[in-house]
């Protein structure tokens, strides 16, 4: 019986020892962008630590600058870069657009291919009221699993032509992965083709339609993570975003946060 605890014992010794390792390695792997990516694909994520501060993100901020990528400004500095992602259209962009009118807040708005099929005139509306319209790619792809440059390229230089098509306008070339799923390989290939990868240090769980967060549960996320520098993803098919956004800004605003597109962002 002794020797039947023993060896019990022993196995749960080793499976916490194993559990620990696994842990310490998962650590660094988060905090250590190289080891944890490389050509593998990888999700965009994460870790906030303290109320106000700039999360720390599973890339540092000087190893996405050699890729003219981005997630963060400058930390000293309080300014926000207020993003939008849309998919399509699900009615709440007009008042959207109102709200950033009413506040002179520039946003940026990454779309996809069938938003700007389905809606050349809002697309037109963001430019002409000087909002920037930016890259997530044509059909939405996990573009991780993109292993040669001609697929990649294609995904973005397909929205760049529907772009001109519909406004006369060169596309501005910012890039959002979709999802947030990239690799290594992916920040030299959009860096290549001349794109800015734009990533963010701030979100939260809006995008899902038929499960929309609370006005309470938003700014429970939305105001104590605020911090300096903050890049802001909203998705503007989010019901609660367009209902919220006027009270959000004066939030913001209160806390004395002022807001910068993102040709500020990339030029510091």
């Amino acid at each position: 019986m002794f020797i039947i605890i023993r060896k019990k014992s022993i196995r749960i010794i080793l499976c916490c020892a194993v559990l620990l390792i696994a842990g310490i390695f998962a650590y660094g792997t988060f905090n250590n962008f190289s080891v944890s990516v490389s050509a593998n694909s990888s999700n965009w994520g994460l870790c906030f630590k303290e109320s106000g501060k700039c999360p720390v993100g599973n890339a540092t901020k000087d190893y996405l600058k050699k890729y003219n990528a981005y997630y963060v400004g400058n930390t000293d500095e309080k300014i926000i870069y207020l993003t939008f992602d849309a998919g399509y259209e699900n009615g709440f962009t007009e008042n959207i657009l109102d709200t950033l009118k009413k506040h002179d807040v520039k946003a940026a708005f990454f779309l996809v291919g069938h938003y700007m099929e389905e809606e050349p005139g809002l697309v037109k509306r963001m430019i002409e009221e000087g909002h920037i319209v930016a890259n997530h790619t044509y059909n939405h792809p996990d573009m991780s699993k993109m292993s040669n440059v001609e697929g990649f390229k294609k995904e973005l230089n397909s929205l760049e032509a529907l772009f001109k098509e519909i406004t006369g306008k060169e596309m501005t070339k910012y890039y959002r992965p979709p999802q947030g799923k990239f690799n290594e390989d992916n920040l030299k290939m959009a860096n290549e083709l001349g794109y800015k990868t734009i990533f963010w240090s701030l979100a939260y769980a809006d995008w899902y339609r038929d499960k929309q967060p609370s006005k309470e549960l938003a700014f429970e996320k939305l105001i104590p993570r605020i911090h300096p520098g903050a890049v802001v993803l909203l998705h503007s098919t989010s019901k609660t975003n367009a209902d919220i956004l006027d009270e959000l800004l004066t939030k913001w605003e209160d806390l004395g946060y002022t807001f910068k597109s993102l040709d500020d962002l990339v030029s510091n």
